[in-house]
C-alpha cells in the first residue's frame, strides 16, 4: 500500500525522551518526528546508545515519552493507563526479541498460544490460530517439540509465530538475526519479508547487520537521539 494512502500506523510526534542518572538528565531521543506507514518495513540502525532500543519500547507502549505523542494503530498511547496498553498491547502489536523468550518447559505450540491465553477464545480457536501462526513460519510439523529441540533459527521461528497470533498491526523486531548464524539470519530475514510482502504486515526492526537493514524496504539511522532516513542504495554501496 502506498505511504498517505491512509492514516500512519506509527506517528511520533515532537517526541523527546530523557531518563535520570544520578540527578543528571540524560537525552536519549530529542524532538523526534516520524511517520510509518501501514505495509511499510523500516530498518533502524546506529551506534549503541542512539535511542534504538527507546524508540522500539515508545512504539510498543513500553515507556513512555518525555513531551511529545505517540500514537499507533490511531491509538495516542500516551493516554492509555498500564492496564489498557496491556490490552491494547495484546490486540495490536506483536514483539520480536533477539534471544527468543521461548519458556523452556513449553512446546512450540504452548509457546505460541501464550498471548491466546488472555483473550476470549475458545480452545479449539486458540489452536486455529497457533495452527495457522505455525504453518506460517514453516513449523507445523514442529508444534509438539521444545525449545532445546529446535535450532537457533527454528526457536527464532517460533518467536516470531509467536508474535503473529494474534494478527497485529505492528510488528516490533530487536537484532532478530543477533544470535543466529549467517544461513539462519538470511532464513530469518526472507520470512521477514515475506510477512511484509505477502501478508502486507508493519514491520519496524532495530538491527546491526547491514545485511539484514538491505531486505527492509527503508532504513533509518539514529545518531545522538535524532535520525535521518537513508536510502538504501547508499547502505548497499557502504556495505
Amino acid at each position: 500500500m502506498p505511504a498517505g494512502s491512509e492514516r500512519a500506523v506509527v506517528e511520533l510526534r515532537g517526541v523527546s525522551k530523557e531518563y535520570m542518572r544520578d540527578k543528571i538528565r540524560v537525552p536519549v531521543l530529542s524532538n523526534t518526528n516520524l511517520d510509518i506507514p501501514h505495509g511499510d518495513f523500516v530498518a533502524v540502525m546506529g551506534p549503541s546508545g542512539s535511542g534504538k532500543s527507546t524508540l522500539l519500547n515508545l512504539a510498543a507502549g513500553l515507556d513512555r515519552p518525555t513531551t511529545g505523542t505517540v500514537t499507533v494503530a490511531g491509538t495516542e498511547l500516551n493516554q492509555l493507563s498500564e492496564s489498557k496498553l496491556t490490552r491494547w498491547r495484546s490486540q495490536h502489536l506483536g514483539f520480536i526479541f533477539q534471544l527468543y523468550n521461548l519458556m523452556p518447559v513449553l512446546t512450540a505450540f504452548e509457546n505460541v498460544e501464550l498471548p491466546l491465553l488472555l483473550t476470549s477464545l475458545s480452545r479449539r480457536q486458540r489452536a486455529e490460530h497457533v495452527e495457522t501462526a505455525l504453518r506460517i513460519v514453516g513449523l507445523q510439523e514442529r508444534m509438539d517439540h521444545f525449545p532445546r529441540q529446535l535450532s537457533g533459527g527454528q526457536e527464532q521461528r517460533v518467536a516470531i509465530a509467536r508474535a503473529l497470533v494474534n494478527d497485529p498491526v505492528l510488528l516490533l523486531a530487536d537484532e532478530p538475526t543477533g544470535n543466529l548464524d549467517a544461513a539462519a539470519a538470511q532464513e530469518i530475514m526472507d520470512l521477514l519479508q515475506q510477512l511484509n510482502e505477502e501478508f502486507e504486515k508493519t514491520i519496524v526492526m532495530v538491527t546491526h547487520d547491514p545485511r539484514a537493514a538491505r531486505r527492509a524496504r527503508r532504513m533509518l539511522h539514529l545518531e545522538k537521539g535524532t535520525f535521518v532516513e537513508t536510502e538504501l542504495d547508499a547502505l548497499e554501496a557502504a556495505g
